[in-house]
């Protein structure tokens, strides 16, 4: 194993040396219409769950080369993406130039901290979680409670464990490496249980989870108004 997994800011700023190697490792391919169609595809998964606003300004946690900022940012007041990559996000202004209610921030990798208390309508994080250990995760959560304004809505999801395609995800990763040898980013599967209580702990209300796709596992909630 050359690199830590929690190393985060090391290893992405590695995988993202390229525009192609950063496609490839965000979504396992490079076809510039299936990218565009995938974020298309989230950008519609959070105006069923979260809601998507002309007033809204939106976080994107884990934001890699734009994808989904793209295609939301047309329909936001302003959408910010936050990445521990500087590798992913020069790639991402490229993919945004053009759209003026975009911003990128670099994050350390552990936390929100470049933010203020109360800032956000909406924070999100999608295809993230798979290569987080569970603590930052959960941390992840904290902090977009923490940036959220009272009322504000957060979404996330992972690769569902308990799923039979998410289970294939786990055996494929476990038979391929050899424990000395998994990739630092390697995918690592949630359970509904677990996004659940992430979203509870943290002090969300009006907390949802459910499956999709026999793949992944989706949770969201709202900050209470008094919180």
């Amino acid at each position: 194993m050359s690199q830590l997994r929690g190393d985060y800011k090391s290893v992405w700023n590695s995988l993202a040396g390229t525009k192609r190697d950063a496609y490839l490792h965000v979504s396992g391919h490079t076809d510039e219409e299936k990218f565009h169609d995938d974020g298309e595809d989230t950008a519609e998964i959070l105006r069923e769950t979260v809601g998507i606003r002309r007033d809204d300004v939106v976080l994107e946690i884990g934001c890699g080369v734009g994808r989904v900022g793209r295609v939301l940012a047309p329909f936001v007041k302003e959408w910010v993406g936050c990445d521990v990559s500087s590798n992913m996000l020069r790639l991402a202004g490229r993919r945004l130039l053009g759209i003026p209610n975009t911003r990128l921030q670099e994050i350390s990798g552990y936390d929100l901290r470049p933010f203020a208390d109360r800032t956000f309508d909406v924070v999100y994080t999608t295809v993230v979680f798979m290569h987080l250990e569970e603590w930052d995760r959960y941390t992840y959560v904290l902090e977009a409670f923490r940036v959220l304004k009272p009322g504000g809505r957060f979404y996330c999801d992972n690769v569902d464990l308990a799923s039979p395609a998410g289970w294939r995800v786990f055996e494929e990763s476990r038979r391929q490496f050899k424990p000395m040898e998994r990739p630092a980013q390697i995918s690592k599967c949630s359970t509904l249980p677990e996004i659940e209580t992430y979203l509870k702990r943290a002090g969300f209300a009006d907390v949802q989870v459910a499956g999709r796709l026999d793949f992944w596992v989706y949770g969201w909630g709202t900050k209470p108004v008094a919180g």
